[in-house]
């Protein structure tokens, strides 16, 4: 019998490493999966690569682990934003490297690395500093960047409801990067508000299908 369900926070990140790459959902504090990354503080894992929109905001989740000095590098769209004052201490400091990358960027080769796609070109960022070191093509007569894919050891994802399946869905924007994260890691985790029987979510309302989920994390049982 399928079950992907486990009784507690320590058990949903058993074997992840030091150096691990984890992908983290989340749009500022909206799907952001902080039970999982405060669980992970608590483990003591240390010279992770983090993934995700943004750098974290006040003391919890991202921000947590930034303070501790546990990640070494961080992939984002938005490190600086509204209370993101972890990373611009440890940056500053020279702690913490930094790759930029625009957000729908970020999103296409985060969605790349689960479809099995070996790169993409795209015209963002074409000029910037951003483009500088990358492998230019040109197409109808139009400049383009060569972008790879990113593959992770895990994801961290926030959803609503789940079964014992895995199968899971999600509340209006919190949705956020949680589908196309989870199919780019090796060891998938949602964080989910509820869990429901086998049979209990509509078919068509469900997002990420259960083949893409590997551990179950619920704030309560129904």
């Amino acid at each position: 019998m399928i079950n992907k369900i486990v009784p507690t926070l320590e058990a949903a990140l058993d074997g992840i490493e030091d150096g691990a790459t984890i992908l983290v959902g989340g749009f500022g504090e909206i799907g952001t999966p902080n039970l999982l990354l405060g669980e992970l503080l608590k483990c003591g894992t240390r010279q992770l690569t983090i993934v995700t929109n943004n750098a974290g905001v006040g003391d919890a989740g991202i921000a947590a682990l930034l303070r501790a000095g546990a990640v070494r590098k961080i992939v984002c769209s938005y490190p600086r934003s509204a209370g993101s004052i972890w990373f611009e201490e440890v940056y500053a400091k020279g702690e913490l490297e930094l790759e930029l990358v625009p957000q729908g960027t970020l999103t296409e080769r985060i969605r790349a690395g689960g479809a099995g796609i070996g790169g993409f070109y795209t015209r963002t960022a074409v000029g910037t500093q951003l483009a500088e070191g990358k492998e230019t093509r040109v197409i109808d007569g139009q400049t383009y960047l060569l972008e790879h894919p990113i593959h992770a050891d895990v994801a961290f994802i926030r959803a609503h409801s789940a079964d014992r399946w895995g199968n899971l869905t999600y509340h209006a924007s919190a949705r956020n990067f949680g589908p196309v994260m989870a199919p780019a890691a090796r060891l998938t985790i949602a964080e989910v508000v509820r869990t429901v029987a086998l049979g209990g979510l509509n078919p068509e309302h469900i997002v990420t299908p259960g083949i893409f989920v590997d551990r179950v994390w619920s704030e309560s049982h129904d």
